[in-house]
């Protein structure tokens, strides 16, 4: 089975690295890119994505924001957040949202390729 991956990022620069990243990592698809939350809940609404890769700090609606607004669907991707902020209170926010986690935008392909691994092996489980 292939992960569907969405990702939104503010920073175009830090998109298409790790859009080059996962498109060496088996298993997993980007199928589309956003850099704003409006385009980021459309593109997850049209394209129900398995897995959302999430920036928290964005202008407009925060990746916070996107997250919560999606909870409401019936049916909604698991979301892990990137973010620069690596810190208790977004990392208890991702949380009590029902994130997948949080990755460090610093050290994203080590914190990412076990939770990648993880959730490719059990695609119906959450990794925390």
């Amino acid at each position: 089975m292939t992960l569907k991956i969405l990702l939104v990022d503010d920073n175009q620069t830090f998109l298409a690295t790790v859009k080059k990243f996962l498109g060496m990592v088996p298993g997993v698809e980007v199928v589309a890119e956003a850099n704003d939350g409006p385009h980021a809940l459309a593109l997850a609404e049209q394209l129900q994505p398995d897995l959302m890769l999430l920036d928290i700090v964005m202008p407009g609606p925060s990746g916070l924001d996107v997250a919560k607004t999606m909870r409401s669907w019936p049916q909604s991707p698991r979301v892990l957040f990137l973010s620069m902020h690596d810190n208790d209170s977004y990392r208890a926010a991702a949380k009590k949202l029902g994130a997948v986690g949080l990755v460090g935008k610093a050290n994203f392909v080590a914190e990412l390729m076990p939770i990648l691994a993880g959730l490719t092996a059990c695609p119906q489980e959450s990794i925390t």
